[in-house]
């Protein structure tokens, strides 16, 4: 029984598979797991079964849930000098970011696990079925579009960081990365994938998987073990709720960070009537960058960093809220690897899911065609220094899988990729969407900056004046020449008054298709 609904995600053959699993008869769960397994294929970068990620959703059924199937630290640490963890660099053009990777990267993946909880309890087609499109584009091959290539060459260092990473991500002599218009064929995944679509999750946490996993740490200097895999565990929660002008908002709730920090950043800009300015104006962008800077501070602060994995909420407390709002008011005013997947279906069920693998730790386990995850080499995800976790513990995140309501019948399911920028483009999104009434391609498409470390990086886009203006605050600024997945990749899908529509974010290859 085919069933209507629209998709958005990181690449056409992602939004495809959704959009096979929805004329088939699924649910928009359905689609989102199936449309998953497919990204680990097309968009390996970003996507892994050696991950982790989130869902927030809202079901007919179970109404609404988030799904933390993120990374867990190990419960052991080694000596940092016992261990293999080493730096590389991503050029971004514009911009690098130093990222580290190795054996002693790797976090404890749950994208297997969170793929299986979510069917079991939001599903209604076997898995077996839900895999297949997965396992066929990895069996056939892929061809590779301009941005996959885009990001193969931004990574390059970590593809060819190893003689297994080469075989699978170079072409045939070995010597250069596969690039547009080539054919990406990837067996031993597809046999990996066929393996656990019969065997389950037991394969990747009990069995022969896990096994692979264990001895690679032992000998080539990573940090998990059996019981990691084994023990680890899906968090299922309520969605972190607050209002926004006319909209109510569910997202991720603690301990990931990047939900909070969103919420905070929005419950700042109550402060400020954005609709009695023009968007781009010095006066939007100037209060945006320091709600930015706002929130960067909050999420440095030592406090924040030992309760984000217990409280967190208390970023929203009245009493909190208000010693950052004198900052607002007492303010002159002036004149990585991540992608995300958002499914709707006219039954109601709404799914947003974010999913990363890091930039993946360079090194491809044994016989799978798995990259695993470097989360333990992630500076925005380590703030207090590398090698300073601690064990058996849920890691924090900057994804935020957001869910919007609005007063006047909108309901949107969108997220981000893009480390911390991805928070600060569903907060942009957001705000083009209930301050400016844009529509949603206009809200996803529109310019964005980021402000970190005291630089404000502005999109191109923007009215020149304006931006020559808000400059003379910001003596540190980047003006980018083009659009770029630096700012974000922000797939968002929507339905209003019986009525879908969604956008693929085209700065990180987005694509989104419609059923009727």
């Amino acid at each position: 029984m085919h069933t209507s609904g629209v998709v958005a995600a990181g690449h056409e053959q992602t939004a495809r598979t959704a959009q096979i699993i929805l004329q088939d008869g699924g649910n928009a769960f359905d689609a989102i797991v199936a449309a998953h397994f497919t990204a680990c294929v097309v968009e390996p970068v970003l996507a892994s079964l050696g991950g982790g990620g989130y869902l927030t959703a809202h079901s007919i059924k179970n109404k609404n849930v988030v799904y933390d199937f993120f990374v867990q630290t190990p419960q052991q640490k080694k000596q940092p000098d016992n261990i293999d963890f080493y730096p590389i660099s991503a050029d971004f053009g514009t911009a690098q970011q130093e990222f580290h990777i190795g054996w002693g990267a790797v976090a404890t993946p749950g994208t297997v696990k969170g793929l299986f909880a979510i069917h079991k309890d939001l599903c209604t087609i076997p898995m077996r079925e839900l895999m297949q499109p997965a396992i066929s584009l990895a069996k056939e091959g892929v061809i590779i579009n301009a941005f996959q290539a885009y990001i193969f060459e931004i990574v390059h260092a970590i593809l060819t960081a190893t003689p297994a990473s080469r075989t699978i991500y170079c072409n045939q002599n070995n010597k250069h990365l596969i690039t547009e218009g080539e054919s990406h064929q990837q067996t031993q995944l597809a046999d990996c994938l066929e393996a656990l679509s019969f065997e389950g999750e037991a394969l990747f946490y009990q069995g022969e998987i896990a096994q692979l996993i264990m001895q690679a740490s032992e000998r080539d200097g990573g940090h998990i073990g059996l019981n990691d895999l084994s023990c680890y565990q899906i968090n299922k929660s309520a969605p972190l709720e607050l209002h926004y002008r006319d909209t109510t908002i569910l997202t991720n709730p603690p301990p990931s960070s990047g939900g909070i920090l969103i919420a905070f950043a929005l419950k700042l800009l109550e402060e400020i009537n954005l609709k009695h300015v023009d968007f781009g104006s010095v006066q939007h962008l100037d209060a945006l960058a320091h709600v930015m800077a706002l929130t960067n501070k909050v999420r440095l602060d030592e406090h924040f960093n030992s309760t984000i994995q217990h409280a967190g909420r208390h970023l929203l407390d009245p009493d909190f809220l208000s010693l950052y709002k004198q900052q607002i008011h007492q303010r002159a005013q002036v004149t990585r690897g991540t992608t995300h997947i958002s499914v709707m279906d006219k039954k109601g069920n709404m799914a947003s899911l974010t999913t990363s693998n890091g930039e993946g730790c360079g090194h491809i386990l044994n016989g799978t065609g798995i990259m695993l995850n470097n989360m333990l080499g992630e500076e925005d995800l380590n703030p207090r220094g590398f090698h300073q976790w601690t064990c058996n513990q849920r890691m924090t995140s900057m994804m935020a899988p957001t869910l919007a309501f609005s007063n006047h019948g909108q309901r949107i399911a969108l997220g981000s990729g893009g480390s911390n920028r991805l928070r600060t483009a569903i907060l942009q999104v957001l705000v083009n969407l209930t301050d400016f009434s844009m529509s949603l391609e206009q809200a996803v498409n529109s310019p964005r900056i980021h402000f970190e470390n005291d630089l404000l990086s502005i999109e191109k886009g923007f009215d020149q004046s304006q931006i020559e203006l808000l400059s003379r605050h910001y003596s540190k600024n980047a003006l980018w020449k083009e659009r770029n997945l630096f700012f974000g990749g922000t797939h968002a899908v929507m339905e209003h008054q019986g009525k879908f529509s969604g956008i693929g974010d085209p700065r990180r290859g987005g694509s989104t298709i419609t059923i009727e």
